[in-house]
């Protein structure tokens, strides 16, 4: 895995969601219903309320890609309502080499989501669909490798998906708050 270097030097040079839709509204017009759609419940914004570890994620996507456009929204909804994680989105095309080593069963996958500690330690990385989402596609074998960013999602997918994701963040979060190395430097 790479080291806290590498790691912080690509977060550094990501985007934050709302420059990330800046940087690409070209090719992200066709995510505003994605992005309408994607909306943190009361009760997951009271549990992202609650971490108190900074957690640093990278997101690795593209703007071309359908799956980001469903999914990459979810994750700026999750960054908006987490004041501790800082989300930034890297565009895939512009960092090859970075997606090169980050190959999920020998593909460049987008979305592919890392997270690490407030210093840069690798927690985990999830990509390129939550388990919900796969399930969905699954049982609809749409053929295609990758739906169109303007596809129609039901909002039962879309919920069990952010869910999917919010978990990763929780589970993430719960790492870094029991951590021992981090409890020592935290004092608590």
């Amino acid at each position: 895995m790479l080291d806290s270097n590498t790691w912080k030097s690509a977060h550094t040079a990501g985007l934050t969601w709302d420059n990330y839709l800046s940087a690409h509204s070209d090719r992200t017009a066709g995510w505003k219903a994605h992005i309408a759609a994607s909306v943190v419940t009361a009760e997951q914004r009271t549990l992202l309320a609650s971490f108190t570890r900074r957690i640093n994620v990278l997101v690795l996507t593209g703007a071309w890609c359908g799956d980001c456009a469903v999914q990459c929204p979810m994750l700026g909804a999750i960054a908006a309502a987490c004041p501790v994680t800082d989300v930034r989105f890297l565009e895939q095309a512009d960092h090859k080499d970075l997606a090169d080593q980050l190959r999920i069963n020998g593909g460049t996958r987008v979305p592919t989501v890392v997270w690490c500690s407030e210093d840069f330690q690798f927690c985990s990385m999830l990509g390129d669909r939550t388990l919900a989402r796969y399930r969905s596609i699954a049982a609809r074998q749409l053929g295609a490798s990758c739906p169109l960013p303007w596809a129609t999602v039901a909002a039962d997918e879309i919920g069990a998906t952010l869910q999917g994701w919010l978990e990763e963040f929780e589970r993430v979060h719960l790492m870094l708050r029991t951590s021992p190395r981090l409890r020592q430097l935290h004092g608590d």
